[in-house]
């Protein structure tokens, strides 16, 4: 499963580039395949990006080269596109009136539509990534300046995005109608900052202000902020699963902190999937470590570390041979034998996508000397797909999909199997004014997906 890309912004800052690569850098987990910066001086766009970490594309020399006081910045980790530098963003788009660069996280739903249509006006697209057609639109749509331009293309747009936009001399920030996709907005010292995520204030120490709304478009140039449109729907329709997965533990998602509410569906887990007679919890490390210390906690069975994760691998050009690919998860997680010799484990995961990796997890354990290992995931079944940003694999390659929890647990080798019921992942959460995206879940999503 491919994460969502990340997104900064700042306008009023001298050093915007470096201020936006450090901004990127606490954005890094949305993804790992390109980074780039486009910055402006009020005269000009420049641009740099290219494939791999943030750490990898930029030097001090480029963070040096990139002058200007406004700056966009994109981590990717492709959804729609392949993994080329051509669909690395941010894009940049020129004509003899117009320059603007764009950087999106998200996925739209009526992007072959919109391709066909501009196709057949004589746009010739350079690469696959369906942010590209969201600048083409922008300037083929009709308008004297370049704002009612953008509005009207905006207007086109199906599915979800959370754009950030820039101009020579200004910085739109730009968040669907759904708000399924994160957008927040802070203050650094005199300057604005608008990012996915709220980690990315705490890293360069900005306060955070609030969130962009769904549907809103906001302006931010000299005269400060500006909602020049703004047209939500309601309900809207949050991405549940950035509370399960996508976004940091430390970031605040519409008010609440993103560690305490995994914290709270592991209790819950613990009290809708007990696991009496279990004599450890540990986690799938990292992204079920919160929930894992969650299930421990409301089951009392004590938590340790039974797993160990390489947190370097899948971040290198450096493929592994084919000997090495036999070793498949031990790539991944290395095993702790004396915290598991004679051990009823319970594991405890954030999602299971194909199974694959999980039950790897399940054979090493049992193979380094666990008694028994009772499976526990802090999600419901991922039993259909993701269409707006997130690249869940087909329905046929979810382990979940067409099963019942028996075959399920039986595919994944798992003396016992529970998941965290929908309604108790939205306990955990907490009530707040708005909805959510669950059709990975559920298979219901809150726009048509046109082909």
């Amino acid at each position: 499963m491919k994460e969502a890309c990340g997104v900064f912004g700042i306008y009023g800052e001298p050093e915007a580039a470096r201020i936006t690569f450090f901004g990127l850098y606490s954005l890094q987990h949305r993804g790992q395949e390109s980074a780039g910066i486009a910055v402006a001086d009020g005269k000009k766009i420049s641009l740099e990006k290219g494939m791999g970490l943030i750490s990898q594309v930029f030097s001090e020399e480029k963070i040096r080269d990139l002058k200007g006081y406004l700056a966009i910045g994109h981590n990717r980790y492709s959804t729609t596109g392949s993994s080329l530098l051509n669909n690395a963003q941010p894009f940049l788009f020129q004509s003899n009136l117009w320059s603007f660069a764009i950087a999106h996280n998200g996925n739209l739903s009526n992007t072959k539509v919109l391709k066909r249509q501009l196709s057949k006006e004589g746009v010739n697209f350079f690469s696959s990534a369906d942010s590209e057609v969201i600048g083409h639109l922008i300037l083929k749509s009709k308008g004297k300046t370049f704002e009612e331009k953008l509005l009207k293309g905006v207007a086109l747009l199906e599915g979800a995005f959370s754009l950030l936009i820039l101009t020579k001399d200004k910085l739109y920030a730009i968040r669907d109608p759904f708000g399924v996709r994160p957008l927040t907005l802070g203050k650094f010292r005199s300057s604005w900052v608008v990012a996915s995520e709220t980690c990315a204030f705490a890293t360069i120490g900005a306060n955070f202000k609030r969130d962009i709304r769904p549907g809103e478009v906001l302006r931010i140039d000299k005269n400060g902020l500006r909602t020049i449109a703004h047209n939500g729907k309601d309900p809207d329709a949050f991405c549940i699963f950035e509370y399960i997965y996508f976004s940091r533990p430390d970031s605040f998602i519409n008010g609440r902190l993103v560690y305490l509410t995994r914290l709270r569906a592991g209790q819950q887990l613990a009290k809708e999937c007990p696991a009496p007679g279990a004599d450890l919890v540990i986690a799938v490390p990292d992204s079920g470590t919160s929930a894992a210390l969650g299930f421990s906690q409301g089951s009392k069975i004590p938590f340790l570390e039974g797993l160990i994760k390489n947190r370097y691998l899948g971040r290198t050009f450096i493929q592994p041979g084919q000997g090495l690919r036999r070793l498949g998860v031990k790539l991944k997680f290395n095993p702790l034998p004396e915290m598991l010799k004679g051990k009823k484990i319970v594991l405890v995961d954030d999602s299971i996508v194909r199974g694959t990796t999980t039950a790897g997890v399940v054979k090493m354990l049992k193979k380094f000397g666990a008694k028994e290992v009772h499976l526990r995931v802090a999600s419901p079944p991922l039993i259909a797909p993701c269409f707006l940003g997130i690249d869940i694999e087909r329905y046929k390659e979810l382990v979940a999909h067409g099963r019942s929890l028996e075959q399920i647990r039986q595919k994944l080798g798992a003396d016992s199997l529970g998941y965290l019921s929908l309604e108790g992942l939205k306990k955990a959460i907490g009530k707040f004014n708005g909805g959510f995206c669950d059709g990975c879940f559920t298979g219901r999503y809150p726009v048509e997906i046109k082909s």
